[in-house]
């Protein structure tokens, strides 16, 4: 009879940073085995050749893990210039090779057109669906699926490093932007065409690799040092406003039901907070001034 690993509730987040070779969501197995977690969740996946920033969500936490779906990331990328990938990056296979015959200048004249709003057609290789599939299984039967050009917003642009062939960049970016594409992108601008070699992610929302822990740091470890590596679900709400509730609205709250409390506040989302400053979840100002409960935590 196979022995069951025992689980538990574990609550938190985790920044990991993801080495390259796996994808994320063998990273966040991995690191769910490590801390024995019954339930855990990642908040927007690195392709497999990636590295850097991914934070994890266990138990509680991953009822608000789509706070970091929506934020925005900020990446460190290299582009091989003068040389085109099936896939955008080092995983596909080069298809054309081209002089590099760009200067300084070249970029320099080129990248302010990538700064702003900006559209972007997805890579075939991704995992938006289609009809119920990944394009990437699309791309790999050889088949062209056509897609729709999507805006997203690059907020902070800057060249790190030029040495021909290689271009370094810095990125900051709303969700829903494809560093493989803008680097496909910015070669076919300078008329060599470009691929990615390197990727890491720098920061997510207001998360950032410098707190990160690896693998093999998680893994040397005691299972009490790794618990301390958590931060608390609400973490990943310290964007919004809070309210503290006293002991009846914080009950009839728990049981579903909007409450009022005297104060003016704007409309939207709100984190909720006990008289012991313990955490409730997410709430709603609603247009009534009444906060009504959106996703609350499970009390322990």
């Amino acid at each position: 009879m196979q022995f069951k690993r025992p689980k538990r509730p574990v609550n938190g987040v985790l920044l990991l940073d993801k080495p390259a070779g796996i994808s994320s969501n063998q990273a966040l197995q991995k690191a769910k085995h490590l801390f024995m977690a019954a339930k855990a969740g990642h908040t927007g996946s690195l392709d497999p050749f990636a590295t850097g920033l991914l934070p994890l969500c266990f138990g509680e936490a991953t009822k608000f893990s789509h706070t970091l779906l929506d934020a925005d990331k900020s990446y460190a990328a290299t582009l091989r210039l003068g040389a085109i990938s099936t896939t955008g990056d080092t995983e596909g296979e080069i298809t054309q090779l081209a002089e590099v015959a760009v200067t300084m200048a070249d970029i320099k004249r080129i990248m302010p057109q990538f700064h702003g709003e900006i559209s972007q057609v997805p890579p075939m290789y991704s995992a938006l669906k289609h009809q119920g599939k990944a394009l990437y299984e699309y791309a790999r039967a050889g088949v062209e699926i056509e897609r729709a050009a999507r805006r997203v917003t690059i907020r902070n642009l800057t060249v790190t490093r030029f040495e021909p062939p290689h271009l370094d960049i810095e990125v900051s970016c709303s969700k829903g932007t494809y560093i493989r594409t803008l680097a496909e992108d910015i070669g076919h601008a300078l008329g060599c065409g470009a691929y990615l070699t390197a990727l890491r992610r720098l920061k997510t929302g207001n998360f950032d690799l410098a707190r990160a822990v690896t693998l093999e740091q998680l893994e040397s470890r005691a299972p009490e040092q790794r618990d301390a590596l958590l931060l608390p679900p609400d973490a990943l709400l310290a964007d919004l406003p809070q309210a503290e509730l006293n002991a009846d609205s914080a009950f009839y709250l728990c049981q579903g039901q909007a409450i009022w409390l005297p104060g003016k506040r704007a409309l939207g989302e709100i984190r909720l907070y006990d008289t012991n400053h313990r955490f409730l979840g997410l709430g709603e100002v609603m247009p009534d001034g009444k906060i009504a409960p959106r996703r609350l935590v499970q009390m322990q």
